[in-house]
């Protein structure tokens, strides 16, 4: 659907380039060049609906409708993904924290599991001053 309307888009936006840049402006019959300025004066002030401005109009009907389409489609991504979804792994217990005991088993003895052993962390001795002179 998307790719239709783009180029939907693109043919109606290029249609719509011709058409205008066909259309003659107003006053641009021969007459016009004379002084003749009423000759379409029969219609009214603005022309008639020529087959050129019916055209034109429809062409920027299709182009807006075609631009908001576009637009929304662009701003609500779908769901589909190039990447593959991922579990989170479950969080791991802090090496500082043992983990829990499991009640013994009847008729075994009880062991004590013992936490381990962490190195002291060394801070490094400030380096001594450089004697002033």
């Amino acid at each position: 659907m998307y790719i239709f309307l783009v180029i939907l888009h693109i043919i109606v936006s290029i249609a719509l380039i011709a058409v205008v840049l066909l259309q003659s402006g107003k006053g641009a019959e021969m007459g016009a060049s004379f002084g003749a300025s009423g000759s379409q004066s029969v219609f009214g002030a603005g022309g008639g609906n020529t087959f050129m401005s019916k055209m034109t109009t429809g062409a920027a009907v299709i182009f807006m409708l075609t631009s908001l389409t576009l637009a929304y489609l662009s701003g609500h991504s779908g769901t589909s993904s190039i990447m593959k979804s991922t579990k989170i792994a479950p969080k791991a217990l802090p090496q500082n924290q043992a983990t829990p005991q499991q009640p013994p088993v009847q008729g075994q003895p009880a062991t004590t599991q013992a936490k381990p052993s962490q190195p002291a962390q060394q801070v490094p001795a400030p380096a001594p001053a450089a004697p002033k002179k």
